[in-house]
């Protein structure tokens, strides 16, 4: 479903380091932005009947069942260039994005 390379894994699990009570990462999509939807990165509490759980061994990706069609194929990067820092995500899903990147059309 989805996955990470490598700086986003340790980039995650020092995130988890820093939370008490934390089962992992709930990952998903919201309609936000120019383009439509905009993902979500949240801490996950939680883990809701219709939650699809991704195993990375040291923690989870939560995805919630309206985001799970959105993010089939996805790729979370963390990337830093200079000064800027910060997750990206590969999606072969996306069919287009607005000009300032902090949305995506499907």
């Amino acid at each position: 479903m989805i996955t990470l390379n490598t700086s986003a894994r340790e980039h995650i699990i020092r995130m988890l380091e820093k939370k008490q009570s934390v089962l992992g990462i709930r990952v998903g999509v919201k309609g936000a932005g120019c383009s439509g939807f905009s993902y979500v990165l949240e801490y996950a509490y939680s883990v809701e009947e219709y939650d699809t759980i991704v195993d990375c061994q040291q923690f989870i990706l939560v995805i919630d069942e309206k985001s799970k069609v959105y993010l089939e194929g996805m790729e979370m990067q963390y990337t830093r260039r200079g000064l800027n820092e910060g997750f990206e995500f590969v999606n072969p899903n996306v069919k287009n994005s607005c000009g300032c990147g902090e949305s995506v059309y499907f």
